[in-house]
């Protein structure tokens, strides 16, 4: 029997048309407020959409033709350095005119790395246990004090963590950014399938949903109104980078230099691979000469060992998810009818049922940022120094883990301080910089005696 509410007989419509009518099996146990907040979630829902995307899992799409992308290298020679200062002074200037923003994707929990919750919040400072989030605040501080210029800080989050990602700011009193320049705002959610292609429930008065992904973080810029708010403030390039990694340069003046050298509308930063089965995707150039992205797990084995003349990975410029994207590309992909693809997952799904959760195989779709390369005219791929920019925290232990993003930050101070010249004790076993006192080398002073500065962590 077909259910009726009033003010809902469209919703309830769409959903009995699209096969999906068992959302309904607990209607009868419902109150009025669980009733209205399942209709409410399910308004939300564009069956068409879901049935398209349904369809992405039953497609065997032909292999991809792709060949290595192009990029410029560490510079060696001193042409090469006199280009790096030069995108260095261009990158300075466009910092000082206040048209660069940062934009960080920040929807994860910490459960991972045994801590409850926004991973973003958690203390990874090795002798200060300063959290993620005060981290790359300190820097864009630093970069605001050392360039006498406010720089807008646009924050991802999730509808796990939004609201206590809010409070940990206001509570920390934005960490002296002006937080009327510090944006807020939820990525998308979107239904996940089961093998049939029908929704879900999560409870009896909810939808299973799963974020959109880190290329959804383009259109919630977009659908929260920050987009349109940047550009009312003459922003030009946002910074993007992923919440988990603590060495991220962020605002970089050479990046940004090169960015506009190079007309590009998305520029991206690349390591190269430390070996042929690295977990990162690698930057690609696609037969019609656009680049892309290959995931690691979509590279075909033959490409992920292959070798040039000089025995190098040929596929070795790996992405590490720093890119820089023009605010009116970012309008032109978001605005319009032009999108970024999903991919489809089959993942094991929590699933209401009568005799409580139970886990089952399904769908779920989430974008990726990086398609949005190809859909650019003009982009740019600098290599970085994974010593000096890579260290995610992805786990707790072991590879890419809280211990070896410790490290990597650890070793970076001490680098800096013995390039100035500055002698480091030998009983100090762990030494910390705050951004506040050097967000890069050279803002190390090398009168510094060490330990007398508050901002100089020691252990």
């Amino acid at each position: 029997m077909k259910i009726h509410y009033p003010g809902y007989e469209t919703v309830i419509n769409n959903v009995y048309d699209s096969g999906n009518e068992h959302v309904f099996a607990y209607w009868d146990t419902l109150n009025p407020d669980q009733k209205k907040h399942l209709l409410e979630e399910l308004s939300t829902i564009h069956f068409e959409t879901l049935q398209q995307l349904f369809e992405l899992t039953k497609r065997n799409l032909p292999p991809l033709d792709f060949k290595p992308a192009p990029y410029t290298p560490l510079p060696e020679t001193d042409e090469e350095k006199k280009e790096f200062e030069k995108a260095k002074q261009i990158g300075i200037a466009t910092i000082k005119a206040g048209k660069v923003a940062a934009f960080v994707v920040a929807g994860g929990q910490g459960s991972r790395l045994g801590f409850e919750g926004p991973k973003g919040m958690f203390p990874i400072g090795p002798v200060s246990k300063k959290s993620l989030f005060q981290i790359h605040a300190e820097k864009i501080r630093a970069y605001e004090i050392k360039y006498n210029v406010t720089i807008p800080w646009c924050i991802m989050t999730s509808e796990a963590n939004h609201d206590a990602t809010v409070a940990y700011f206001e509570q920390s009193n934005f960490f002296n950014l002006n937080k009327e320049k510090v944006f807020l705002f939820k990525q998308n959610m979107i239904p996940s399938l089961d093998e049939n292609g029908k929704l879900i429930l999560e409870s009896p008065c909810s939808i299973f949903r799963n974020p959109d992904g880190h290329g959804g973080s383009l259109t919630a810029l977009y659908q929260s109104g920050t987009l349109d708010t940047l550009q009312a403030l003459t922003i030009e390039i946002l910074s993007y980078f992923q919440v988990d990694n603590p060495l991220v340069n962020i605002i970089d003046p050479v990046f940004i230099g090169f960015h506009r050298m190079h007309d590009a509308e998305v520029s991206s930063k690349a390591l190269v691979k430390a070996y042929p089965e690295e977990k990162i995707g690698v930057f690609v150039q696609f037969s019609n000469n656009r680049i892309g992205v290959v995931e690691y797990s979509d590279l075909p084995l033959e490409k992920q060992y292959e070798r040039d003349e000089q025995g190098q990975l040929r596929f070795a410029a790996g992405s590490i998810a720093i890119h820089l994207f023009n605010t009116q590309f970012i309008a032109s992909v978001t605005g319009s009818n032009v999108t970024l693809p999903f991919h489809v997952a089959k993942k094991s799904i929590p699933k209401y049922t009568d005799k409580g959760i139970q886990h089952i195989t399904g769908y779920k779709f989430e974008k990726f940022v990086f398609d949005a390369l190809p859909l650019t005219q003009h982009n740019f791929i600098l290599e970085t120094k994974r010593e000096e920019e890579f260290a995610p925290v992805k786990n707790k232990t072991g590879v890419d883990s809280v211990e070896s993003a410790q490290e990597l930050m650890i070793h970076l101070h001490k680098r800096w301080l013995t390039q100035k010249g500055i002698a480091i004790p030998t009983m100090l076993k762990k030494i910390e910089l705050s951004p506040l006192f050097a967000v890069e080398k050279d803002d190390i002073p090398q009168s510094l005696i060490i330990p007398d500065k508050e901002e100089v962590y020691i252990e």
